[in-house]
């Protein structure tokens, strides 16, 4: 009686610790991720951590590097995955750091994500509508910030990818003589593009959803996306630039992981989860505005992704059981 006992003892332990059903197939496994000093882009970046954490594996500190240099990182081994890889946008980085041949572009995390140029609403208003509109120095001058009778453009910091499409779109346009691109830190520019547009000033700026600016100047009531003459982006590069009825200048673009080769084939596990994880845009822009709002430090990422997690539990719970399943 007391083996019967005991028998069923160590079987009800089998039931009750998911443990001894592969429930943590990455036990013993460091994970390296690599991801870009923007805040904004933690939330989603810890959901996926998160979940690798409850799948067994050991999650790094990770590096902050720019794109540009994460892809790179990634390819040269020195990480595992970079899990904001914009997929067309970021297409000469992926090449750049080895293609196909070492990395894989894993999942759509985020779908449906915008860039482009917009001006505030009282210049589109007045006819302000297109991109090219700027090549007129008369236009151009009404955008001039600093004196020097050029549009002032806030821009994209060098490494994040946007730079090299609006450098390529202010030559192919024309733009040169009538638009300065503006490319410091890009809080710091937008938050004083912000500022002029709340003090009535005509704006003009570069931005990208999903992302905190389109919650402070709200597209349709505080700002408008302009048109551009035509689609041309750098390096022959093609992709679909078309949102509702406008010609944005930029692929509409997913975001997702870029892993390395090995890294996805020694762990299943890991690779279905980068697979099947997606997160809704609306929800990116919901967090990002919590962190314009004050709630920008570690502490609050981390509730604001164990908040969506809660929220969204039967999703995530899915993503590991795919996860585990993959494992088997």
């Amino acid at each position: 009686m007391k083996h019967l006992n005991a028998v069923s003892a160590i079987a009800l332990a089998l039931l009750a610790n998911p443990l001894f059903a592969n429930d943590r197939p990455g036990e013993g496994v460091t994970v390296r991720p690599v991801i870009q000093p923007l805040v904004e882009e933690m939330f989603h970046s810890r959901v996926l951590f998160r979940a690798l954490s409850d799948l067994g594996y050991t999650v790094a500190d990770p590096a902050e590097v720019t794109a540009q240099t994460a892809h790179i990182t990634v390819g040269a081994g020195d990480a595992d995955f970079f899990p904001t890889s914009w997929h067309t946008l970021h297409e000469p980085f992926f090449q750049e750091a080895g293609g196909s041949a070492v990395l894989t572009k894993v999942g759509t995390l985020i779908d449906g994500a915008l860039q482009g140029y917009l001006v505030d609403k009282a210049s589109y208003d007045a006819g302000v509508k297109n991109l090219g509109d700027l090549k007129d120095p008369a236009i151009a001058a009404r955008f001039d910030a600093d004196g020097d009778g050029k549009a002032d453009l806030a821009g994209c910091v060098p490494g994040w990818g946007c730079e090299r499409v609006i450098e390529h779109q202010l030559t192919e346009y024309g733009l040169r003589d009538t638009v300065t691109h503006n490319q410091g830190e890009y809080n710091a520019i937008i938050a004083d593009t912000i500022a002029r547009q709340k003090n009535g000033e005509p704006v003009l700026y570069y931005t990208w959803t999903p992302y905190w600016v389109s919650g402070a100047l709200v597209p349709g009531e505080d700002v408008e996306w302009l048109d551009v003459p035509y689609t041309s982006l750098p390096d022959g590069a093609t992709g679909q630039t078309e949102f509702e009825g406008k010609n944005l200048g930029f692929a509409v673009d997913s975001i997702g992981v870029v892993a390395r080769n090995d890294f996805l084939a020694a762990n299943p596990a890991a690779a279905k989860l980068f697979e099947v994880a997606k997160i809704d845009i609306n929800d990116i822009s919901a967090e990002n505005k919590l962190i314009a709002d004050g709630e920008d430090n570690s502490a609050a990422i981390d509730k604001h992704v164990a908040d969506w997690i809660a929220a969204n539990q039967a999703t995530y719970d899915g993503w590991l059981a795919e996860a585990r399943k993959a494992a088997e």
